[in-house]
């Protein structure tokens, strides 16, 4: 089944694909890979290959057996994108989505390029949030602009983790930000002042901003659980969403 999520910005999480490999420096210390690997340690089904990817489309009809209206980020263990899934496949994966009418699904992604050219062709079903992933400006700002040119209600940008200062960013036609710092024994510090930079840039231009946390590192430039160092930015608390939550129990 797909599983409620500890992730602060959705509610569940739906993987019809596992598995991913490492195209730019924001995967450095994948979470993902880590879990995956303790998955498969525990026997869990759908992590027998570890972190390679591996499709599972009796994972496909899961978002049709639930009722109740709920926000799903599709493929939070992979990239829905990867080269190496099939166009038959992701379409299978937007069918889903346009039938489940109900939800609202988040997809992100790294492959910026493929998403575009995918739709070149094909319309985003109403209940999709297309969003991608800004680590850096070598990597991560050039996503952007693939995403700017697809033709989709909600734009997101994951701006996690930060990795340094990416001065000014075009903003235009994007709905949504998520900034936060790394986690894990070897993550790489955010300054306060990059995270903020981009907070005032979501201000002035009407961008719903979302702080999720500082990762293993705290304001104060001290690494220590990514609990003790909260998720308040510049003492505030940042929880701005393009869509209002369903509540459910």
């Amino acid at each position: 089944m797909s599983q409620k999520s500890k992730i602060e910005w959705t509610q569940n999480t739906w993987n019809p694909t596992t598995g991913c490999t490492k195209i730019s420096s924001g995967c450095k210390h994948c979470y993902a890979e880590t879990m995956a690997k303790r998955l498969q340690a525990m026997g869990v089904r759908g992590y027998e290959n570890g972190f390679n990817l591996t499709l599972l489309p009796e994972r496909l009809v899961q978002p049709l057996k639930r009722k109740k209206p709920t926000i799903y980020f599709v493929n939070s263990m992979s990239d829905l994108f990867h080269e190496d899934i099939p166009d038959s496949f992701i379409q299978q994966v937007f069918e889903v989505i346009r039938q489940a009418t109900q939800h609202q699904f988040q997809i992100l992604t790294k492959r910026a390029k493929r998403m575009e050219n995918f739709f070149q062709t094909r319309q985003v079903p109403k209940n999709t949030w297309l969003g991608v992933t800004v680590e850096d400006k070598k990597y991560g700002l050039p996503r952007i602009e693939h995403l700017s040119r697809i033709d989709v209600n909600i734009r997101f940008l994951s701006i996690e983790p930060l990795l340094e200062d990416l001065g000014k960013i075009n903003l235009t036609g994007i709905h949504w930000v998520i900034v936060g710092g790394e986690s894990g024994a070897k993550a790489r510090p955010m300054k306060p002042k990059w995270a903020l930079n981009i907070q005032q840039q979501c201000q002035q231009s009407g961008v719903q901003f979302f702080f999720k946390q500082w990762g293993g590192w705290g304001a104060d430039g001290k690494k220590r659980p990514k609990k003790q160092n909260g998720r308040q930015l510049n003492g505030k608390l940042f929880d701005e969403m393009p869509y209002q939550m369903p509540i459910y129990g």
